[in-house]
């Protein structure tokens, strides 16, 4: 492997866009090699003042683009699958956005795929995993001092959701971030899940059902509810409390800047998710990076992104039905943990 861990970048858009500007100025131990977007004007402005970086529109010429020896995949969902096997092919360590795969199908493709390969190349990069706070509330959870968790109520909120966001994005864009924070917070799977949805709120577009609050059963008799509002009007607020059977623990508090000006003082609210997750995205992709280079694969597994995607779906079918709906997930293959730490 060459000094610096050589990196293609998959997406120029705004999560790829930030993963370039990171692997550039803040992570150590990588480099940008390639990017790759259909739009290559957008791709060409993301690189702009970095050297030595080939530009491509198809992802597959950026894989095998000189000096390549991981990829990271920060593309539109439905774009990952085949680049995931085509990585695969190559014995190419990936770090992957979710959705991983949108449809469970494809990601028990994925899955199987790597299986068969007969170890881990992806990690999946759901970042609340590095986020200080959810690090903590981990390990306290682990540590058995609360005792059993009973409960876990989120918040999920954004300012304002984007053109073309519809109502079942809801749970298969903003709650699957709760879907795998639950899972792994927990050490459970998700079982059931079920939609209740008030009057939408009147800021939100004609047709779209929000806020929602989504209730997950999981197989360790625990339950999770998370309110998600993607039109709140005034910031992006993530929360979580686990009330255990000997005492309770919340973070995302609103850890704000208060700022004092002969005007008065005021807090400052974060507005998008890379703000407010801006030191678990730097962490995630360090900690991809350092292992990458030592040849191990940590965080999310494929097995997560696939846990997510049929969780999510189930998800969707509750909203549509307005009724109970069960989790069904294939067999484990014996490649992953029951469920990753």
């Amino acid at each position: 492997m060459a000094e610096l861990l050589g990196v293609a970048v998959l997406g120029a858009g705004h999560m790829g866009a930030d993963h370039i500007r990171r692997l550039a100025q803040v992570v150590s131990g990588a480099r940008v090699a390639a990017v790759a977007d259909p739009d290559l004007d957008r791709a060409k402005e993301a690189v702009g003042g970095l050297d030595d970086v080939s530009v491509h529109a198809d992802p597959l010429a950026a894989l095998a683009a000189p000096g390549v020896e991981a990829v990271l995949i920060a593309s539109p969902g439905p774009a990952h699958e085949e680049p995931l096997l085509a990585a695969f092919e190559r014995g190419l360590p990936v770090m992957c956005e979710k959705p991983m795969v949108p449809d469970s199908t494809g990601a028990l493709r994925v899955v199987e795929a790597e299986a068969r390969h007969g170890r881990r190349l992806a990690q999946i990069g759901f970042m609340r995993r590095y986020d200080v706070e959810y690090r903590r509330l981990k390990t306290l959870l682990d540590g058995g001092g609360l005792g059993r968790p009973l409960m876990l109520h989120c918040t999920h909120r954004n300012v304002s959701s984007p053109p073309g966001f519809t109502s079942a994005m809801l749970i298969d864009s903003s709650v699957s971030h709760e879907i795998d924070a639950a899972r792994w917070l927990l050490g459970q799977e998700l079982t059931a899940v079920t939609v209740l949805r008030p009057l939408p709120s009147s800021g939100a577009p004609e047709g779209l059902i929000d806020p929602q609050l989504v209730l997950f059963e999981t197989d360790g008799g625990a339950l999770v509810d998370v309110e998600v509002f993607v039109n709140s009007g005034f910031g992006y607020q993530v929360r979580c409390e686990a009330v255990c059977e000997k005492g309770s623990a919340r973070i995302g508090e609103d850890r704000t800047m208060l700022v004092t000006t002969a005007d008065g003082a005021r807090e400052e609210v974060a507005q998008d998710y890379l703000v407010r997750f801006a030191d678990a995205y730097d962490r995630e992709v360090q900690a991809w990076v350092d292992a990458t280079r030592q040849g191990r694969v940590t965080g999310a597994s494929a097995w997560d992104g696939y846990a997510s995607s049929v969780v999510a779906e189930a998800g969707v079918r509750a909203l549509e039905s307005g009724g109970r709906t069960t989790v069904g997930l294939a067999p484990r293959p014996d490649l992953y943990a029951e469920v990753s730490r």
